[in-house]
């Protein structure tokens, strides 16, 4: 029993120190991701006054990007993948963390349109298999530091941890609408490596500065009926998306291939640096553009925040597939909110006549909630991570409506793949 009692303790202990790590990690990227972003982009052209600097300093950062990957390999691994071998090949190659970090940073220093999570879940997973492996009593334990690791990073990135936690257990491939909750065992250990984690990155943030991801929270306001009756447009308009960035990434990867590595990056900076001067709401990952949205909407045409809606899916599967890698949740979240805003005024504004922007916003609230969960729903196929996921900016009273748009889309979705994949095996 003492035995046991010990152990539990060393693998608490473990878990909490784990959580404190993250914490750590994720700060000092973040901090030093905001300090070199203010300098490429605020400093050093504030005093150069050359206008098209931006088309060479990104140019210079797809070189670099190309470089490192030439030399090292294709880093980082988007999440899909970090998290696939997690699950299944219960492990994460650790050799290269330097390598990961760096190449994680270039992209969304020089203005990237991805996030940081792919990255970043990588280092972290890497890190815990390597404690694993040099750790003598932590070594039966590896697997689930590592998926510990990856809940607890997701989790601080976007400011909910549950969305971590749903996002490594949760199967995309299961068939159940819910899936099995983790023994309290293991919930526990999630909860004090989650909890460390904040407190190490609140209490970084009031010594050295805050490093956070500021993405906004919405305010609330109470759907009417119209709001439901259009969910029936809102999630097919949110799978559409799910499609468009689909055939975004087939077309800009069937493209990356004809060009070669390096020339492909570096191509692919000159095109973000291009794309600052003449768009630049769809450069970077999106938050700080998802501030700006409900103060600003009113300012566009329907037709401008729907073009912008689909730059920024075409921007952010360009960014990834030419090697300007990250994540893809911010940029998406984003782009899906530009086309909730638009439908919401055509509906609503043009064709209902509300003129009151508070009253309008409301509406254009709803619509951004159920269009992006039905486009993250249909590509993670996971309706609980989801639900967790935009909690980070629209209201807790939303989630049920964000669930039932997430499992539809998903489950549609699947249906749609696993018939692909039966009509392929039959020919």
């Amino acid at each position: 029993m003492k035995k046991r009692t010990g152990n539990e303790f060393k693998l608490g202990l473990l878990t909490i120190l784990l959580g404190a790590f993250c914490g750590v990690v994720i700060w000092l990227f973040l901090r030093l991701l905001g300090i070199c972003t203010g300098l490429i982009w605020d400093v050093i052209p504030a005093k150069a006054g050359f206008k098209y600097l931006p088309v060479l300093t990104c140019a210079a950062g797809g070189l670099a990007a190309g470089l490192m990957r030439k030399k090292y390999g294709d880093y980082p691994e988007e999440l899909h993948q970090v998290l696939g071998k997690v699950r299944k090949e219960k492990h994460y190659d650790y050799s290269k963390m330097t390598v990961i970090l760096v190449c994680a940073f270039i992209p969304l220093v020089f203005g990237a349109s991805v996030g940081p999570e792919a990255g970043l879940t990588g280092i972290i997973a890497g890190l815990c298999y390597w404690v694993g492996d040099n750790v003598k009593y932590a070594k039966e334990h590896s697997e689930e530091y590592s998926e510990i690791g990856a809940a607890v990073t997701l989790g601080s990135l976007f400011h909910v941890p549950l969305f971590g936690i749903f996002a490594v257990e949760e199967d995309p491939e299961g068939e159940g609408a819910v899936p099995a909750i983790p023994k309290a065992s293991k919930l526990l250990l999630y909860g004090l490596a989650a909890g460390s984690a904040y407190l190490v990155t609140r209490g970084l943030g009031s010594l050295l500065g805050d490093a956070s991801l500021g993405f906004p929270s919405f305010d609330y306001a109470e759907p009417s009926a119209a709001d439901f009756a259009m969910m029936l447009i809102y999630i097919p308009a949110g799978m559409l998306l799910y499609v468009v960035f689909g055939w975004s990434e087939r077309i800009t990867g069937k493209a990356a291939d004809i060009i070669p590595p390096v020339a492909r990056e570096t191509l692919c900076g000159a095109v973000i640096g291009l794309t600052a001067l003449l768009a630049p709401m769809v450069i970077f990952s999106g938050e700080e553009q998802m501030g700006e949205l409900p103060d600003t909407f009113m300012r566009y045409a329907p037709a401008a925040l729907i073009g912008i809606c689909l730059l920024k899916l075409l921007m952010t599967a360009f960014c990834i597939r030419f090697g300007m890698k990250g994540g893809h949740f911010f940029p998406l979240i984003f782009s899906c909110s530009c086309m909730g805003f638009a439908a919401a005024m055509l509906v609503f504004g043009n064709a209902a006549g509300i003129t009151d922007a508070a009253l309008l916003t409301g509406h254009a609230v709803f619509a951004a909630a159920i269009i992006t969960a039905a486009t993250l729903g249909a590509q993670m196929k996971q309706p609980v991570a989801v639900s967790m996921l935009l909690l980070i900016c629209f209201p807790l009273r939303f989630v049920l409506w964000i669930f039932l748009a997430a499992a539809l889309a998903g489950r549609t979705a699947g249906r749609k793949v696993k018939e692909t994949d039966r009509s392929g095996k039959g020919n």
